[in-house]
This record gives C-alpha cells, structure tokens and sequence, in this order.
C-alpha cells in the first residue's frame, strides 16, 4: 500500500489567531482614554477642545510613523520589529496613567501613537508570508475584527475599573498584557514559513507554492517607493481609507462621550452602549472578508470580489448615519449607529486584503502608506470634532461621515485588487 500523505500542519492559522490577539491589544490600548475621558476631565478640568487634542494628538503621531513602522517590518522582519513596537506603545500606555496635565499628556499620547502605528503595517507584513491568498481577505476580516472586539469590550472593563480603582487602572493593567504578548509573539513567531519547527512539509510546501519567492525569498528587499508613491491606484486606495478611518474614528474617540453628553447616558449604560456599535463591528469585518474571499474562490474575479462588498458596506454606513442622528430614540439611535458601524467594517478586512494583493514583497510599505492617510482622516476627526460640537453641535459631527462614506464607495470604482504595484521581483537592499 503507499504511504498516506501528510496532512498540511495549520501554524498559519496559529499565527493569525496571535496577530488577532494583537489587534485587539492596540485597539484596547487605543480606547480607553475614550472611555476613561469624562473622569480625565473631571480631576484636570479639560475642556471639549482640549480632549480633542489629547484624542487627535495619538492619531498624529500613528498617522506620521506608519511607513517608517511599515518600513521597518519590510527590512528588519516582523519578529524583531513588532516585538520592539508593542513594548514602546505599552510603556506609554501606563505612563498615561502617570501623566500630571494637558502638555504632559499630549507629549505621552503621541509617543505612544509613535508606538502603534507599526503595528498594522507589520502585522500585515507578518501575514504576507503566510497566508495563502484565498485566505486574505478573511485573515484581514478576522484581524479587524479582533480590533474591534478589542474595542468594544474596553468600555465596560474600563468602566468597571475606574469604579471601583479609579481611572488610572485600566492603563496600567492594559499595558501588562501588551508585554506578555510581545514576549510570546517573539518566542513562537518566525518571519518565514520554512524557519519555524512546527511546520510540516505539507504545510511548507503548500505556502511556498500558493506564494512563491514571497513566502522563501530571504533577502532584505529595497522598497521601489518612487513606484508605489507615483501609482494612482496608491492614491486612490489611500483617499478612500482617509474616509473610512475619519467615519470610523468619530466612534472610537467622541462616541462615549456623544452618549453621555447628548443622549444623556449614565457612565455604566455608557460603557455598555458604547460597545454595541462596536460589537456589529466584529461582525461585518469576519463578515466581508469571509464573502469578499467566497466570491473570489466562486468567480476567479479578484476585482469584482473586494469591490462589491466595500462598496455596499460605504453605503449602508453613509444611509443608516443620518438615521441614527435624528432618531428621537437614544435607544433607536444606537440601533441605526450600530448597522452604520457593520457597514463600515465590512469594509476594512477587503481594504487590507487589497494591500496584501497589490503588494506582494511591499505589503508592509503599501499598508503603511494607506495607513498613514487613513489617520491623517482619523486625527482630523479627532481634532475637529471638538470644534465642531462646540460651534456646531454633534449632529453635523455625524453627518460629516456620512458624506465621507458615500466618497469612499464612488472611490472603490477605481480600484482593482488584480493590478500589482510592481512588475518585477525585489532587488537586495
């Protein structure tokens, strides 16, 4: 009789489900200051504006580093470099809790978004090397979806911790996970396939072929950045993240305090409502990167398979926004704000797919570039946000996005996840 086959080892599938855990890690770092806002202003006295700085300040400093973190991914690996970052951003994540006034506040939030802004970049360089490309837009899904889960249970264990050990716990306690992480992360993973102990032939070969020089190329790869920054597909795949990441940012900064201050919640239902929006959330990033990959395995249309599901998500965002706004119904109102963030999300798992599908060997360059512009959007919104409200109101802070994300749909017609960046493989550095 001849000998049964090996099964393929799924280590890919471990090292996703570890960069999910990632995810969730800088989105719980991220949030918290949200929820922990109104007891920041109560002991300092901040104003609405002042919050908006300490808020967009992070987004600033994420927004600068991300191709200088993606660029690091791309030269050092993302064993070294993602261990290195998630120490730095969880060592500001607990001198948040030291700070002592606005300015020293400011200085610590964008040393600590100098921190995260590799993270996603790297990470998705992580991937690039593993995953196979009918598993990308689902890994992209899953990943964001860790991120938003890691979101949406910040509040209420935020909540809690504050009640009961004031609001400087949270930080402290967030910032030990992150270094457990990094310390795992560097232990178990390796930057090529073909380095790691666990892997079997099967599993080997199966990545190598699915992937080629990507998954086996050792060498250090020189970054064609005149190339990707003179494609208008680049461009294009950045704009349309800028609309996205101002929608969504509005929810991750000022929405807590929208509840509170507007629809009159208390800080527990607060804590609770604010994480519902974010929970729909999970939901549509598992959900579009799982049908973007099932059309793409049905049809072979790479283009019509991310295309489809981002714009149908930007739609349903841009319609379901102005509902909630003026909704009578606090209740009714986090309704339609929930169906808005399941929209939004069902398009981020499809974006990062594309920057996997695009990019190849530069995954971690072409991210960081979207990236960046990305939050350039969300450090806008957070910044002007307090302007708005103040002068304004929070209704024409809401229908802002909404705009934004009929832009973004319309933006998605020019882009097509078929077209590479480059035509050639990478020189040595």
């Amino acid at each position: 009789m001849a000998p049964t086959k090996a099964k393929p080892t799924f280590v890919r599938h471990y090292v996703l489900w570890l960069t999910v855990l990632a995810y969730m890690i800088t989105y719980m770092d991220r949030v918290v200051i949200s929820t922990a806002a109104p007891s920041i202003q109560e002991e300092f006295g901040f104003s609405e504006i002042t919050m908006g700085w300490i808020f967009g300040i992070f987004q600033l400093g994420y927004a600068l580093f991300q191709i200088p973190g993606g660029w690091l991914g791309d030269r050092f690996g993302p064993r070294r470099a993602l261990t290195g970052i998630v120490v730095w951003w969880s060592a500001f994540t607990a001198f948040t809790a030291m700070t002592w006034s606005a300015g020293s506040m400011l200085v610590c939030r964008f040393l600590f978004g100098m921190g995260e802004a590799g993270a996603f970049p790297i990470a998705t360089r992580s991937l690039s090397r593993w995953m196979l490309p009918s598993e990308r837009g689902w890994a992209q899904g899953v990943t964001h979806a860790g991120a938003r889960l890691g979101a949406a249970i910040t509040p209420v264990a935020v909540v809690y911790l504050i009640l009961h050990f004031g609001w400087r716990a949270p930080f402290f306690i967030f910032a030990l996970v992150g270094l457990l992480w990094a310390a795992f992360w560097f232990w178990f993973y390796r930057d090529r396939p073909a380095e790691h102990d666990m892997v079997n032939d099967a599993e080997r070969t199966m990545i190598a072929e699915a992937l080629g020089t990507v998954a086996t190329s050792t060498q250090k790869v020189a970054v064609p950045w005149g190339r990707l920054l003179s494609s208008p597909l680049m461009w294009t795949l950045a704009a349309m993240y800028f609309c996205y990441a101002y929608s969504i940012g509005l929810f991750l900064t000022w929405f807590p305090k929208y509840l509170h201050t507007a629809r009159s919640f208390e800080l527990a239902e607060m804590g609770l409502y604010a994480s519902m929006p974010l929970m729909a959330g999970v939901l549509g990033d598992i959900a579009g990167g799982w049908i973007s990959d099932h059309y793409f395995k049905r049809s072979g249309n790479l283009k019509m398979a991310r295309r489809l599901v981002a714009m149908v998500g930007f739609l349903l965002a841009a319609i379901t926004i102005p509902l909630a706004v003026m909704s009578d119904s606090p209740l009714v109102s986090v309704g339609w704000f929930c169906l808005a963030v399941f929209g939004l999300e069902l398009t981020v798992g499809v974006s990062w797919a594309v920057t996997l599908d695009i990019g190849g060997n530069y995954a971690g360059s072409v991210s960081a570039v979207m990236n960046t512009f990305g939050n350039i959007g969300g450090a806008i919104a957070s910044f002007a946000t307090g302007y708005i409200v103040t002068y304004a109101g929070y209704d024409t802070a809401f229908y802002l996005p909404s705009a934004l994300c009929l832009i973004a749909a319309l933006l998605f017609l020019k882009i097509d996840a078929s077209k590479r960046l480059y035509g050639e493989e990478p020189k040595r550095a």
